[in-house]
């Protein structure tokens, strides 16, 4: 199984994004096809009670690499990529990982 990570910086207004995150974003992210399992985390600590590094996390699984990219090569994830930019003020890194079992 394959893992899409991405991470959301915090954004200028908290108000704004949660908006924008909930009423368009995740609207538009739920029209992606061959998705597996999608997880949302709002991130509130470090172990030490400090600020965290991002402020939220998204984790979208795949059966496969192929499906993976075939999903954020379709329109639909051309489109969810793209609307990043308009709401995620705080920067955010997108990362892929593969799924370890012990």
């Amino acid at each position: 199984m394959q893992k899409l990570t991405v991470l959301y910086g915090h954004p200028a207004e908290v108000d704004v994004f949660e908006d924008y995150y909930h009423n368009n974003h995740l609207p538009l992210a739920a029209t992606m096809k061959g998705v597996e399992k999608l997880e949302l985390t709002k991130l509130v600590a470090t172990p030490d009670g400090s600020k965290p590094a991002f402020y939220r996390m998204a984790q979208i699984y795949f059966l496969d690499m192929d499906q993976l990219q075939k999903t954020m090569s379709s329109p639909e994830g051309e489109a969810t990529a793209a609307d990043l930019s308009k709401f995620a003020t705080g920067g955010v890194e997108v990362m892929i990982g593969s799924i370890e079992s012990e």
